[in-house]
């Protein structure tokens, strides 16, 4: 997810620096074919080497003033890959892609050095051409000394307005960050001998970071990972309120989105538009998209959800406008509580992460994640929990509680248009359903709890009011967290 600045539009994306993705790292594989080698594969590994660079690229809507963090600094000590998507922490398939790299600290929320990424990792790495189901980013334990470190006791923090918090780790510094096939674009990185090809690897840090009821902070990593072209790798536009033609007084979110196994559309990738009301994605793996944009401005005026179908990476979006709310009475507000535990019978209390979305029908055929208003209270596109024992909880279970801000009209949609996209109201009343997911602690986005998945029933959103929303009650959970 990505920073609320931009820098000034050219006529090529590729000039931009980039508002719109937070990668955790760009790997550029420029694959040789050794003279008399074959093609072959075996076991997912083909004949022939690869070249890799690693570096980093933008950061994200949670950035201060509009939200909570000045900076978030992680300490980098290795990337690894392998082409076993099974492979354990020690299998022999792992291929070190940034060896002898320093312990390398980086601001998340930094200013890019070289249009779309923040830093380099490394000099390039020669590996074997091959199919890649499964990435590791590694990270430095707290305990370790940074050269010139900018956290105070930790070599991974946060920053905000009221100081410097160790960002508390669980396996990340011995088992890595894990990027399963599951969250890599086509279920894995395809790389042939005598191919150059690019892969990002997106970390959504405004969702990858939970304050804890014990006020501290921990990294629940969410990862993606996508192979890039270099030379088509953006999608920007501008946005407008539709009444004025001018950039909104507020705050404005555009989502990326793609359809999940079930059809329902979930967030990529977000980024906030800056004052010029521009935005930009770059860099983004080739595919289509569906993008979804919420505002409100600075007097509470929240505008209809905008949904522009099939927009593929390379587009420009040109001007799009927004539809402010027919009453000016401000957005809805959705309440309610997630519960977790490993058995309903006897009750056995357990923790879990949780992923709050509102979904949308929208039309006939597509249901789209809305983002979350962007404010102050609001920095990302869906909103991160963690449930844990205590407070309010009832005996046996494990609670988390929240309260979501969301625009309270029917959305306008559109199919992507290069001469520029026509949107109409939805035949479709505006209705949200919660959607939670139930992920095991820190472990990079493995499901939780029989099921995984739970829905509220639908809500009609009327402005300027608070829905109180029947708890979700999670069990089947995975015991001992």
């Amino acid at each position: 997810m990505n920073r609320h600045r931009v820098a000034s539009f050219s006529s090529s994306p590729r000039k931009l620096v980039s508002a719109a993705v937070l990668f955790i790292g760009f790997i550029a594989i420029a694959a040789t074919l050794p003279t008399g080698c074959s093609n072959s594969v075996t076991s997912g590994v083909t004949s022939g080497m690869a070249t890799a660079n690693v570096m980093l690229s933008d950061p994200a809507t949670c950035q201060a003033p509009s939200g909570p963090f000045s900076n978030v600094y992680v300490t980098i000590t290795d990337v690894k890959a392998s082409v076993n998507a099974n492979a354990g922490d020690n299998d022999s398939t792992w291929v070190d892609l940034t060896p002898n790299l320093k312990p390398t600290q980086i601001d998340l929320l930094g200013q890019a050095n070289n249009q779309c990424f923040l830093a380099s990792l490394g000099a390039a790495t020669q590996l074997q051409a091959g199919n890649y189901q499964q990435i590791r980013i590694y990270l430095a334990d707290n305990s370790t000394t940074i050269s010139g470190n900018k956290c105070t006791g930790a070599a991974n923090c946060v920053v905000t307005s009221a100081g410097n918090f160790p960002l508390q780790l669980s396996s990340e510094s011995k088992t890595g960050i894990k990027i399963p096939s599951g969250q890599i674009a086509n279920g894995g990185f395809n790389i042939s001998a005598g191919q150059t090809k690019d892969l990002d690897i997106d970390f959504n840090t405004c969702i990858s970071i939970v304050q804890e009821g014990n006020g501290k902070y921990r990294l629940k990593p969410v990862l993606h990972a996508g192979e890039v072209s270099t030379t088509s790798t953006s999608i920007n536009g501008t946005v407008v309120d539709n009444a004025t033609g001018n950039p909104v007084s507020g705050s404005v979110l555009v989502a990326l989105e793609q359809k999940d196994s079930t059809g329902v559309d979930r967030v990529f990738m977000s980024t906030l538009t800056n004052s010029s009301g521009q935005f930009v994605f770059c860099p983004l793996p080739s595919g289509t998209y569906d993008v979804v944009i919420v505002g409100e401005s600075t007097s509470s005026v929240a505008y209809a959800p905008t949904v522009i179908t099939g927009v593929s990476t390379g587009s420009a979006l040109s001007t799009v406008k927004l539809y402010p709310q027919v009453t000016t009475t401000g957005p809805v507000t959705l309440k309610g509580g997630v519960t977790t535990q490993v058995t309903a019978s006897p009750a056995v209390a357990t923790a879990a992460d949780i992923e709050i979305s509102a979904l949308e029908q929208v039309s006939s055929t597509l249901t789209v994640t809305i983002p979350l208003l962007p404010n102050t209270t609001q920095s990302s596109a869906t909103l991160a929990l963690h449930t844990a024992s205590g407070g309010t909880c009832a005996s046996g279970l494990d609670c988390a509680s929240y309260s979501i801000v969301l625009p309270a009209a029917t959305s306008y949609t559109g199919t992507f248009s290069a001469s520029g996209t026509t949107l109409a109201v939805s035949a479709v009343t505006a209705s949200y359903t919660v959607d939670a997911l139930a992920f095991i602690p820190s472990s990079g986005g493995s499901p939780d709890c029989m099921p995984s998945e739970m829905k509220s029933s639908a809500i009609t959103p009327v402005a300027g009011t608070t829905v109180n929303v029947p708890a979700i009650a999670f069990t089947g959970c995975t015991a001992g967290y």
